[in-house]
């Protein structure tokens, strides 16, 4: 029980990673409170549901998140931590870098990086004024490298510029809100994942595997570990990091 009785926002918890961090948490003994725009049933979860919450929030709004985080306070009488795993984006994202426009680049940005920044910015003035927290943002390896073109060749997929930007952007803001933080008690630390296995062509799948060290793709369970460590009293002195789980794709 790593996560006992801790109370933890998931931001995106309605998503395809945001369910497993849900599950991990309320399976280590956590308050899992979703935090998501997408309403979900409780008996989607095996889990125990009186240790989950569900509060419907859009994080790009200033007063929907000062909404969760009262509300969230207000019943439990604190919030020890936060998770930004949501992925907000425009009907026109994933465009080959050629065809982005300037005006669908700028809204990605501001839903996906600003929301990051928004969600964090409000959640630290409750720790602050709270004399602890701890935030965890979820990245991706492809923040810290440039993208291998190569796995796409034949497909339909690609790799949005706007991702790449923004999720790069999400681990430097880790790094810049953990020092400037110092002496807060407030611990900001980043996740950057691997693909993760979501119905991809095999020929991607394929390919993605050859510059991996044993698996491959990763199942979307594979990534709590890490997460149910960062938001453990274990990882206490781990601040302003970036932890790759990627099976050695990066190398």
């Amino acid at each position: 029980m790593l996560l006992k009785d801790k109370v933890i926002v998931i931001i995106g918890g309605a998503g395809l990673l945001g369910r497993e961090f849900v599950s991990a948490v309320v399976n280590n003994g956590g308050v899992a409170i979703i935090a998501d725009l997408k309403e979900v049933s409780f008996q989607e979860f095996d889990i125990n549901h009186k240790q989950v919450k569900f509060v419907k929030t859009d994080f790009t709004r200033l007063e929907q998140i000062e909404n969760l985080i009262n509300i969230v306070s207000k019943e439990y009488g604190r919030i020890d931590c936060l998770v930004n795993s949501a992925y907000p984006r425009n009907q026109n994202y994933g465009r080959d870098f050629l065809e982005v426009t300037f005006e669908d680049f700028c809204e990605n940005a501001c839903l996906h990086l600003g929301g990051y920044f928004l969600s964090c910015q409000c959640f630290i003035k409750f720790f602050i004024n709270q004399g602890y927290g701890n935030i965890v943002n979820i990245a991706s390896i492809y923040g810290v490298v440039a993208p291998r073109f190569d796995l796409y060749t034949g497909t339909t997929m690609t790799m949005p510029i706007e991702y790449a930007v923004i999720k790069s952007g999400i681990i430097h803001m880790t790094k810049y809100l953990a020092k400037y933080l110092k002496g807060k008690n407030i611990r900001v630390n980043c996740i950057s994942p691997g693909g993760i296995l979501d119905k991809q062509p095999e020929k991607f799948l394929k390919r993605y595997r050859d510059y991996c060290l044993n698996k491959g793709m990763l199942s979307k369970s594979d990534i709590n570990g890490t997460l149910v460590f960062l938001l453990s009293d274990m990882s206490e002195f781990i601040n302003g990091q970036n932890i790759i789980v990627d099976d050695g794709f990066t190398l």
